[in-house]
C-alpha cells in the first residue's frame, strides 16, 4: 500500500507509504485512481511513512499535486524532509517519467567480459609480482643480516610442515607405490618381464612420485594452513598492529615459513622415497616371489647418477612455490 488518505474538516490528509520507485507506478497509479477527490478542500501531503522515492516517483507525485492545483485546491506539505520537497518541486512532468534505462544484451558484451576478466588477470599479476619483489627484497635484508633470522620460528615450522606430516606421506607414499607395483606387475607379467617391475618403482618415485606425492599432501596441509593462519591474523588486524609497530610482516609472517618449508619438504621427500621403495620391496616379495637380494640388486642398477637428484631438487622449488602461493592469499 502505497498511499493512505483521511477527511479531515479542512480537506483531505494524503499520506506516502511503502516505496515510490519506478516499478511500483503502476500499483500507485491505481490506488491514486482509487481516491475520491469529491468535495474535497485543501490537501496535505506527508511523506514521513515513505520509505524510498526516486526521480519517477517524485514525478508521480508532482503530476497530482499539479492536478490538485489546477482544481484550485490548496497543497499543504506536511514533510519533515526539505531535500524531497526540492526534489519534487524541481521535478517536471513533461514528456513523462524518466525511463531508467534498460539492460539489453550487446554483440559486444562477450568482449567486453572477456576484457574484464583479462584486467583480473592483470591486476593479480601485478599485485602477485609485487608480493614476490618484496619478498626476495626482504630476504636479501634478512640474509645480509643474520641478527634478524628467526630460528626458533623457523624451527616450529618445520616441525608443523615436516615432522608432523611424515605419518601421512609415509602411507600415501607406501600405498601408491603398491598400486603402480601391481599394475607394472600384471602388465609385465605376460612378456616375462617382471624384474622391470623393480626398474618402474625405483625411477618412477625417485624421479618424479616421491617428490610429486609429497608436494600435493604438503600444498594441501600446510599450505591451507599457512593462508588460513596469516589469514585470521589479518582479519583480527594483528597484520595492521605488527605495521603500526614498525615490524615488517613479510619479514614475521612469510619468511620463516618459507624457509621452514622449504627444509622440511626435501627431507620429507627423502622419506617418501624410502617409503615408496620399501613399499614396492613389499609388493615384488609378495606377488612376485622375489627376494629381497634381487630386489635391491636390481634397484642399484636402475639407480643412475643423476635419478635421485633430479627429484630431491625439485623439492625446495616445490616449497618455494607453495609457502609463496599460501602466504600471498593469506596476506
Amino acid at each position: 500500500m502505497y498511499t493512505q488518505i483521511e477527511r479531515t474538516s479542512t480537506g483531505l490528509e494524503l499520506t506516502l507509504s511503502g516505496a515510490w520507485l519506478a516499478a511500483n507506478l503502476p500499483a500507485i497509479d491505481a490506488e491514486l485512481s482509487a481516491i475520491d477527490w469529491r468535495g474535497a478542500g485543501a490537501l496535505g501531503v506527508s511523506t514521513s511513512n515513505a520509505a524510498l522515492l526516486d526521480l519517477s516517483g517524485a514525478w508521480r507525485l508532482r503530476k497530482l499535486l499539479r492536478q490538485v492545483q489546477a482544481a484550485g485546491r490548496q497543497v499543504e506539505w506536511r514533510t519533515p524532509e526539505p531535500e524531497l520537497l526540492h526534489l519534487v518541486e524541481k521535478t517536471l512532468d513533461q514528456g513523462g517519467p524518466p525511463v531508467p534505462p534498460q539492460s539489453s544484451e550487446s554483440e559486444f558484451q562477450p568482449i567486453s567480459a572477456l576484457g574484464q576478466q583479462v584486467m583480473v588477470r592483470v591486476e593479480n599479476a601485478k599485485s602477485g609480482l609485487d608480493f614476490i619483489g618484496r619478498v626476495a627484497a626482504m630476504s636479501t635484508t634478512v640474509l645480509t643480516s643474520f641478527r634478524r633470522l628467526r630460528p626458533i620460528s623457523i624451527a616450529r615450522h618445520v616441525y608443523d610442515t615436516g615432522i608432523t606430516a611424515v605419518p601421512i606421506v609415509s602411507l600415501i607414499a607406501f600405498l601408491i607405490t603398491i598400486i603402480i607395483a601391481y599394475i607394472a606387475a600384471e602388465e609385465l607379467r605376460q612378456f616375462g618381464a617382471e624384474i622391470y617391475v623393480v626398474d618402474t618403482v625405483t625411477i618412477g618415485v625417485l624421479r618424479e612420485l616421491g617428490v610429486l606425492l609429497t608436494a600435493i599432501i604438503v600444498a594441501g596441509r600446510s599450505g591451507s594452513a599457512f593462508a588460513a593462519e596469516i589469514g585470521a591474523m589479518k582479519l583480527n588486524e594483528e597484520v595492521d598492529a605488527l605495521r603500526a609497530s614498525g615490524v615488517n610482516p613479510i619479514e614475521v609472517l612469510v619468511l620463516p615459513r618459507v624457509a621452514g618449508l622449504v627444509i622440511a619438504l626435501p627431507l620429507l621427500t627423502v622419506i617418501a622415497d624410502a617409503i615408496g621403495l620399501t613399499g614396492g620391496a613389499v609388493l615384488c616379495r609378495l606377488l612376485l616371489d622375489m627376494p629381497l637380494v634381487q630386489y635391491l640388486t636390481e634397484m642399484k642398477s636402475a639407480i643412475g647418477p643423476t635419478t635421485f637428484w633430479v627429484g630431491i631438487i625439485k623439492a625446495p622449488v616445490f616449497a618455494l612455490l607453495i609457502a609463496l602461493s599460501a602466504s600471498y592469499r593469506g596476506l
